[in-house]
């Protein structure tokens, strides 16, 4: 769903075997907290989310618009 909402940017798997991570934009931490928790996998404790806030200062030109 976040990614048809053009939320979620980029998402893969951390290594080694350490979960998942996904990359968001354009939302608050409390919309971005509200989509996580809805997950099956955080909803029916199979997985435990933790969700990190960054606030970008630099970016590389492909990347300006997450500075907006």
């Amino acid at each position: 769903q976040g990614f048809n909402d053009d939320i979620f940017l980029i998402s893969g798997s951390l290594q080694p075997n350490l979960g998942g991570g996904i990359i968001a934009h354009n939302c608050t931490l409390d919309e971005i907290t509200t989509r996580v928790n809805a997950d099956p996998f955080v909803a029916n404790d199979v997985v435990t989310a933790e969700i990190l806030e960054l606030s970008p200062v630099k970016a590389s030109k492909p990347l300006e618009f997450l500075l907006a």
